[in-house]
């Protein structure tokens, strides 16, 4: 199924510039199978026309609480009632302050106040404005009042000025509402997560990697923040932008990385251990740079700890699963991995389709056998994997004493 299969979202538009990447929302959100119903305000109808959204959607665009397609002459009513989410974007500060005071003088803010379902806003609006502490207040009341708000951004603005008002960008708000969809299974938990490679110093410049891009770990941490857990994570050298909600601490050993686990590990209810230490380190590392006159160095390895074994045989550990990366007999090798270190749960992947690649194929083991996730993007891997994880971690919660 996809990403957002059945799920009926109601998008409202408001009158701010960034109502053109509303349409590029609706494609988007269409895409990964929703089913979106558009209304706009008559402002909202300066900046785009509503046959642009009815188009896109499908759909025909209610701008009227007059409408008479509506069989019963009630559409702020009728439109919210099949709908899983309401989702305003452009929010103006106008709309914002209409919301906190339940002022309902169109169709969409009475829509909103009528509604029957969650409620998201993306603010969109010059930075005075949104800086103003009238509007502050009022996002601050919106949250209290158990809206999602989604921003802004900071960048560059229609009026010429640069700062933070900006409605996120279409992909951004298509993130944020699928991972609010995603069922919060973790709710609760401490997750402590490792991703990326280490990186083993031979002299200040040189040294032992591995090709480890980090995108399943930083997937995994965001799947289970979008599963309610409360995150760390724990990362060695890479280029990707983790989490906002995430407590992240960067690492370069593998014995660095064993430190920040153990730091860490006593708080955790659930340790996924998706980095790929190095398995040596350079016991002779240089404090200079090795010149080339000097021939070629004699390197004295020693092996890195293995972390997540040791977490695994703690008296009292938590929930741990580790990553295997195979090149051949992967089942096998595997499995066996998982009983030598007495895992409760093991995913596992082909090296040769997996480092680098936005998109992986994980099988996974556990006591009762494997699971083959299918071929899907390491965020849809990483949602799977914390489902799995999730269904398997809730006895061990229940038995926990309160």
């Amino acid at each position: 199924m996809a990403e957002l299969g059945n799920k009926r979202i109601l998008l409202g538009l408001t009158g701010g510039i960034s109502a053109y990447k509303s349409a590029e929302l609706v494609r988007e959100l269409q895409r990964r199978g929703a089913d979106i119903q558009v209304v706009m305000t008559d402002s909202a109808c300066k900046f785009i026309a509503p046959l642009t959204l009815q188009a896109l959607s499908g759909k025909p665009v209610f701008t009227s609480m007059w409408d008479e397609r509506v069989p019963n002459g009630m559409p702020h009513i009728e439109l919210s009632r099949d709908r899983d989410l309401v989702i305003v974007a452009p929010a103006t500060a106008d709309f914002i302050a209409k919301l906190v005071h339940g002022a309902a003088d169109d169709l969409l803010s009475t829509l909103c106040l009528a509604r029957q379902c969650p409620l998201m806003v993306a603010p969109a609006m010059n930075r005075q404005m949104w800086e103003n502490p009238a509007t502050q207040r009022n996002v601050v009341q919106l949250r209290q009042d158990g809206i999602v708000v989604l921003g802004p951004d900071a960048g560059d603005q229609a009026c010429g000025e640069v700062g933070m008002g900006r409605m996120l960008e279409a992909m951004d708000l298509v993130r944020e509402i699928s991972a609010w969809f995603q069922p919060k299974l973790l709710s609760g938990t401490h997750v402590l997560v490792t991703a990326g490679p280490t990186f083993e110093p031979i002299d200040p410049v040189r040294g032992l990697t591995n090709r480890s891009s980090g995108k399943m770990g930083y997937a995994i941490a965001r799947a289970a923040i979008e599963a309610g857990a409360r995150v760390t994570l724990i990362s060695g050298p890479t280029a990707i932008e983790p989490p906002q909600e995430a407590q992240v601490e960067r690492i370069e050993t593998g014995r660095q990385m064993l430190d920040a686990v153990n730091t860490h590990v006593d708080a955790a209810d659930i340790f996924i251990a998706v980095a790929a230490v190095a398995d040596y380190y350079v016991a002779n590392r240089s404090t200079q740079k090795i010149k080339k006159e000097s021939g070629v160095p004699t390197l004295e390895l020693v092996m890195n700890p293995d972390i997540v074994e040791l977490v695994a045989n703690r008296p009292n550990p938590p929930f741990c699963v580790g990553f295997a990366a195979e090149s051949e007999k992967l089942e096998e090798r595997a499995e066996a991995k998982r009983r030598r270190k007495k895992l409760p749960l093991l995913a596992a992947n082909l090296v040769q389709s997996a480092i680098g690649a936005d998109d992986n194929e994980l099988v996974l083991f556990d006591d009762h056998g494997s699971y083959r996730l299918g071929r899907t993007s390491k965020l849809e891997q990483a949602r799977k994997l914390i489902r799995h994880i999730g269904k398997m971690y809730q006895p061990r919660k229940a038995a926990i004493p309160a």
